[in-house]
């Protein structure tokens, strides 16, 4: 088959979250089961772009209401992603540094999507397969269903996957006539709530639509941002496919951005090894439990708990553990987290931003993951942890609760009900229990190294639903 992802992020060229990592990992494990996969994104002026040569391989136009915008596709001169990448460079549009968070991205991704599908439809081959990631390319199954100008398209099938239905990108009548021209008797398919929402435009005109885990597919139908009924309505077309995680980017037996690379049957000294980096590097005891959090500081990753939960362990239970913290996102989470740095000096740390590297030292050298999340369709730092001979600590949601079994269980994580700082500090006291276990922690990490969350399985899994709709 040929299948065409289209998504707003790809690792390497561009991640702000687990839907770069996604995207980057999953049409290389569906070229390894013999099919042809691709991607197509927008072409940011970031590190990726400077740091690498393209080709230009077509030259067009894109309307967005009454304006014109040229636009290349680009291909790497180099290419080692073990799929084909094409880049949509807009300039006036994309030629920023950032993905998001600009005034204009409704424009923005409007205009990627028309620039997009006016390629393909110059295109001879016909893909078998469309494949949309979240709300960035929502409107590409309803214009290939209904704007004229893209009718060739029609009888090939969509997926649309939600990676996270937080964020619809919904915006007002008012700019209903950035979409190519179609019949208002269709205003009903791009329209939820009296506005325009790509979100619920994809989830009502793709052929089949899938969550990143079974457990948030449950939970999006009782909790969605005012967009339950609709995916009540549309549960028979739906189904969880839980992420998996490229197996060949996470192993801390072939990891160059480890100081010690390390298998099961090391993992005791490499394991140490990363951390002593880690303590060294911020002021820490290596010889306590390190307990770390990688990720966006926001509400929805549970991040607002963060200050109150540091500052009672610190404070209470002081010289008994280490914590660092790695992310960026919401100030006054940074700056709370940033001030106890100075009272809890030696013992607590943090480093605000985004540092690859620093993450995969980090999944090396801890002792446990705290993922206290409100919101995580699939998570993939669990799986990260886990691959690394980490023992993650989350709350029972989404696909934390489909990869992660309580100690308590039989299983090999710790787990806790509500995201508030009272329960995940218990948990963090029967961590630091389980770690004065030398034997059963060792064994342990053993264990949740050898799990094996690889693509494999579930770009099986999607190569199979595609087949259901070429049948």
């Amino acid at each position: 088959m040929d299948i065409i992802h289209i998504s707003a992020e790809c690792y390497p060229a561009a991640k702000a979250g687990g839907l770069g990592d996604v995207v980057g990992a999953l049409p290389k494990y569906q070229k390894m089961l013999g099919h042809s996969a691709s991607v197509i994104m927008p072409f940011y002026h970031g590190k990726f772009s400077r740091e690498n040569k393209f080709s230009v391989i077509f030259s067009g136009f894109a309307r967005l209401g009454h304006t014109n915008f040229a636009f290349n596709v680009l291909t790497l001169d180099e290419n080692n992603l073990g799929y084909d990448l094409f880049m949509i460079d807009i300039p006036g549009l994309f030629d920023r540094e950032n993905i998001y968070s600009y005034h204009d991205d409704t424009e923005r991704f409007i205009t990627f999507q028309i620039a997009t599908l006016n390629w393909l439809n110059q295109r001879e081959i016909m893909p078998d397969i469309i494949h949309c990631h979240d709300s960035h390319t929502g409107f590409i199954p309803f214009m290939m269903s209904k704007v004229r100008e893209y009718s060739k398209f029609e009888q090939v099938p969509t997926i649309f996957t939600i990676h996270n239905g937080q964020y619809q990108g919904q915006f007002g009548f008012d700019k209903l006539y950035f979409l190519p021209p179609f019949h208002s008797y269709f205003n009903g398919l791009v329209e939820w709530h009296n506005l325009i929402n790509p979100l619920a435009s994809a989830i009502k005109c793709a052929w089949r639509v899938t969550t990143v885990s079974p457990s948030y597919l449950d939970e999006i139908g009782y909790s969605m941002k005012g967009m339950e009924d609709l995916l009540r309505q549309e549960r028979g077309k739906s189904v969880g496919i839980l992420n998996g995680i490229d197996a060949d980017v996470w192993n801390p037996a072939t990891d160059p951005m480890l100081e010690q690379k390390y298998s099961i049957k090391n993992i005791t000294e490499g394991k140490a090894a990363n951390k002593e980096v880690l303590c060294k590097q911020f002021n820490l005891n290596p010889e306590k439990p390190l307990f770390t959090f990688i990720g966006r500081l926001v509400g929805e990753k549970g991040a607002d708990v963060l200050p109150e939960i540091i500052y009672n362990i610190s404070k209470f239970n002081p010289g008994e553990q280490n914590i660092l913290v790695l992310g960026s996102g919401e100030k006054h989470i940074e700056n709370s987290l940033l001030h106890l740095e100075s009272e809890f000096k030696g013992s607590y740390c943090s480093y605000i931003g985004y540092n690859e590297k620093l993450s995969h030292v980090i999944y090396a050298g801890a002792d446990f993951l705290l993922m206290p999340s409100r919101v995580e369709p699939c998570g993939l730092n669990q799986l990260y942890a886990l691959r690394y001979g980490t023992v993650p600590i989350v709350r029972r949601t989404g696909g934390l609760r489909d990869t992660v079994i309580d100690i308590g269980d039989g299983g090999f994580g710790i787990c806790h009900d509500q995201c508030s700082a009272f329960d995940v500090l218990h948990s963090m006291q029967r961590a630091k229990s389980f770690y004065q276990k030398k034997r059963d922690f060792n064994k342990i990490r053993k264990q949740i190294m050898q799990i094996d969350h690889s693509w494999n399985k579930a770009a099986q899994d999607y190569i199979e639903l595609y087949q259901s709709l070429k049948s």
